[in-house]
């Protein structure tokens, strides 16, 4: 039997950490991905004293050539991606009227472009395998967006209507695409906190066919 693989890109100690434990749980590999070499391998040695296997692959995400290494380099090391999570994220500070181009197109760099790449590059195997899941980590900024967080609410709400394109493209081919629409700020010992919100990550890959969602919204 070929090992199950999850991916998080955009690998943090939130809901990145919390989601590649629960997926370990479940006896997947785990490989990861964020910008921060150092940071990269405190995450990963943490899950590996927990008794994962884990792969370090660092890119910043930003940088279509660095993730699309990252990511060949993943199902090189560790096997066909079962499991996609993006998790990546930039937020820029300001008003809609005085955001300016290339601010925005900084973020969507980080929030829709990668999320894309990073989906086009599995995708081809999922589809061969008929097999397979996106998951996105969405926003409340997609559905109540704020004025001093334009560029971050534009971002989620693209976000979200890719998850969508992709869930209706996908559906019927066995892949399952979908979003955690986070509408609170995530911290631990609340109602956010990102283990309990990792709990509807692995929700939405266990669904059984016919019973998929495309979104669930955490609201605590």
């Amino acid at each position: 039997m070929k090992p199950k693989v999850c991916l998080v890109v955009g690998m943090g100690r939130g809901i990145g950490l919390s989601v590649a434990r629960r997926f370990g749980r479940e006896g997947y590999r785990l490989g990861l991905v964020a910008r921060n070499e150092a940071s990269l391998e405190n995450y990963a040695g943490a899950l590996e004293l927990d008794g994962y296997t884990v792969g370090r692959f660092p890119a910043d995400v930003s940088r279509t050539s660095q993730l699309i290494s990252a990511v060949r380099e993943a199902e090189k090391q560790l096997g066909p991606i079962e499991v996609l999570v993006y998790n990546a994220y930039a937020s820029q500070e300001s008003r809609a009227s005085e955001l300016s181009l290339e601010a925005l197109e900084e973020t969507l760099k980080v929030n829709l472009y990668g999320a894309l790449v990073a989906a086009q590059l599995v995708i081809p195997g999922m589809l061969s395998r008929r097999k397979g899941t996106l998951l996105f980590t969405g926003g409340g900024l997609a559905l109540n967006p704020q004025p001093d967080r334009a560029a971050l609410s534009i971002g989620k709400a693209a976000l979200r209507a890719l998850v969508g394109s992709l869930s209706k493209e996908l559906y019927h081919e066995g892949i399952h695409v979908a979003t955690v629409t986070i509408a609170g700020q995530i911290r631990r010992n609340t109602p956010f906190d990102p283990d309990l919100i990792a709990e509807k990550f692995w929700e939405l890959h266990a669904q059984p066919p016919g019973q998929w969602k495309t979104e669930i919204v955490y609201q605590g």
